[in-house]
């Protein structure tokens, strides 16, 4: 996002939102429809798309589709130095897709590696995708309910969204997420490195600046592994500009359960939050009423969603590329086990956006459970 860019409106990121651990999951066996069937709207509020409790985990690949290939001023660090890790924004740069694949017939694809551990069952997989359609070109969004995918060592297969796409226009964007259950083609792929290729976004530069990802979550089932509450949730919201207090929302998790002592993660996917400009952050509160700073080595307290993809704050799969800085797109799973040293029935999830706004599309989260 470039530093000039157009605030954001302020609609808010979730107005107190409480999310039960009973609402039911949706069939996943129903067929995906047809692009053209599939509904978009500009706000898609979070609800609960999968929850379990049971021995196992939840784990992800992700990696960005876009990258810089030019700096657009003398002042703003070198492309090869902003992939390191320098600070730098997507608007500063002309950015181009990028490709691993060698195949004539795609445009982008990158790839991540999945570690469902050995001898696990997949029991709910889910993958999302999206970008910024307007940049030094205009990209379709007849085109955003689709993705090509390739399993470890096998070839493309579309996928197609199953579920409303959020998708959200304003005078420097055209943002957009869209998701589809894939759970059978993850407990047949399994552990390894995944492709996705042909994802929907604009390459060139513009004031705001291009950006786009994936990323695969995964909930699985281990019996050698701890009793765990796995939930996710997804939507898309744009986070209200402006750093502080009153930029902020919340969201409040319910049902749970987690005894003192617990461990804990939370998987944030997030749009155009820039490496530098500070003024995000995510805190937590448990019924306790102490509040926790969510923040880690690679994701600082005020710039945590700073277009990195990292675990506790480091690297945890191979991608390709591998860029560090990925230039408007976050995947990040952070520690909350500070937030659950007293036990926890609830928490309250809360976001303050940076001086430009961001977008947000999908949290999960992985606690322990009472037996």
């Amino acid at each position: 996002m470039g530093s000039s860019r157009r605030i954001l409106g302020t609609v808010g990121l979730l107005s107190c939102l409480t999310l039960s651990a009973l609402v039911p999951v949706a069939d996943a066996a129903a067929p995906a429809p047809a692009p053209s069937a599939v509904r978009e709207s500009p706000r898609v509020p979070f609800t609960q798309r999968y929850q379990a409790v049971q021995h196992g985990g939840v784990v992800r690949a992700s990696n960005s589709s876009i990258s810089c290939r030019s700096a657009e001023s003398p002042q703003v660090e070198p492309c090869p130095e902003v992939q390191k890790g320098a600070a730098g924004v997507n608007g500063d740069f002309e950015m181009f897709y990028d490709e691993v694949d060698k195949d004539p017939d795609t445009y982008n694809s990158t790839r991540a590696e999945l570690r469902v551990p050995r001898g696990a069952k997949v029991s709910y997989a889910r993958l999302y995708w999206g970008g910024n359609l307007r940049v030094g070109e205009q990209k379709p969004p007849e085109d955003n309910g689709r993705v090509l995918v390739a399993e470890p060592g096998g070839a493309y297969k579309a996928v197609l969204a199953d579920t409303v796409v959020g998708h959200h226009t304003d005078a420097g964007s055209d943002a957009y997420q869209a998701s589809a259950d894939v759970t059978p083609m993850v407990r047949k792929g399994g552990a390894g490195m995944w492709t996705v290729a042909q994802l929907n976004i604009a390459m060139g530069h513009s004031e705001v600046g291009a950006w786009g990802g994936w990323t695969l979550v995964v909930a699985y089932e281990h019996p050698q592994e701890p009793l765990r509450r796995i939930s996710l949730w997804d939507g898309f919201e744009s986070l209200a500009a402006g750093a502080g207090e009153a930029a902020g929302e919340t969201v409040e998790i319910a049902g749970l359960n987690a005894p003192a002592g617990s461990s804990g993660r939370a998987g944030v996917v997030a749009y155009d939050g820039d490496r530098g400009t500070l003024g995000d952050s995510l805190t937590v509160t448990a019924d306790s009423g102490r509040r926790i700073s969510i923040s880690d080595a690679e994701n600082p307290f005020n710039d945590v969603m700073n277009s990195t993809i990292t675990e506790f704050g480091r690297p945890s799969f191979v991608r390709q590329p591998e860029h560090i800085n990925n230039l408007g797109y976050d995947a990040d799973v952070f520690d909350l086990s500070p937030a659950l040293s007293g036990g926890a029935h609830t928490l309250n999830f809360r976001f303050t956006g940076e001086s430009q706004g961001q977008f947000l599309g999908v949290l999960f989260v992985q606690t322990d459970a009472r037996r």
